[in-house]
């Protein structure tokens, strides 16, 4: 089930990308943002799931201590930048939606690139200070973790030490990434619920606001379940109950995201379409 899963994600994932890389017609911002979206997805579920399908084939079910804290390292980065990323992708709808004329100019090819940039850069020193606190504990009783891979509840659970210091570092780590992320989504997007009100038809209301409809789906579901899995006690819900909601954002959500941005979205469609035919009848 987890390699099935796995290969969805890949051809998913990488199809898209493929799709915005060589489809002219897909070369803006949105799609810049969505194929490296993308290529995050591709890259931490490849961290989390390749250490899940050694564990599940092998006999010896072992993951070494600082193997343990790179793999929690480069998920603490993934899940930051795709934080960002997403927020980064609401200001580039508000943009697209408020400010048409000056659209092209603002969200030019150089700035994006810094905004993604930024995001990584965000998300790296996230890392650094959450992985120092957690994995400078002492860890002198039970060594079995719990779960299906090295994530903060799991771990604080093994730690001998005193965790309360290391508690209130990881919630405000968290909160420093999702708090401003989410008030540029909410910033963003009554702007653009203001703007798509003036249009006067009702034609032109659906067409700005189906631009936006696969980013919303992919903000509620990522948002959702990142926040009930870190932005509560560590103690408030069963481990058992953490290791399901902890895999339906490291799996389940990088499979539905290809699946949110192209079946709702036309011209992912038609540029998939155009691919297949040159395929098809190319000499």
């Amino acid at each position: 089930m987890f390699l099935l899963i796995y290969l969805l994600i890949l051809v998913g994932n990488l199809t898209l990308v493929t799709l915005i890389r060589t489809d002219y017609q897909l070369h803006n911002p949105m799609y810049f943002f969505i194929s490296n979206l993308a290529l995050l997805d591709v890259g931490y579920t490849t961290i989390i799931t390749s250490s899940i399908l050694i564990t599940l084939v092998s006999s010896r079910k072992v993951i070494l201590f600082p193997l343990c804290a790179l793999q929690f390292f480069f998920l603490c980065i993934a899940l930051s930048c795709e934080c960002y990323l997403l927020g980064v992708m609401a200001y580039d709808r508000f943009m697209a939606i408020c400010n048409p004329l000056r659209y092209t100019v603002i969200m030019s090819k150089r700035f994006c690139m810094l905004l993604v940039l930024g995001s990584y850069l965000v998300g790296c020193v996230n890392a650094i200070v959450q992985t120092m606190f957690i994995f400078r504990l002492s860890f002198c009783d039970s060594n079995v973790i719990n779960h299906f891979f090295c994530d903060v509840p799991p771990i604080l659970k093994l730690s001998c030490s005193d965790t309360h210091i290391t508690n209130i570092v990881h919630f405000t780590c968290t909160a420093v990434v999702v708090t401003p992320t989410i008030l540029i989504i909410l910033i963003s997007y009554i702007y653009i619920v203001v703007a798509i009100l003036r249009i006067n038809s009702a034609k032109g209301q659906l067409k700005a606001f189906s631009t936006c409809a696969s980013h919303l789906t992919a903000i509620t579901i990522f948002y959702r379940t990142g926040s009930f899995m870190y932005l509560r006690p560590s103690s408030k819900y069963p481990i058992d109950q953490d290791k399901i909601i902890s895999l339906f954002y490291t799996l389940v959500i990088p499979m539905l995201n290809p699946l949110i941005y192209s079946l709702r979205n036309k011209e992912v469609k038609e540029a998939f379409m155009r691919m297949l035919h040159s395929k098809i009848y190319s000499p």
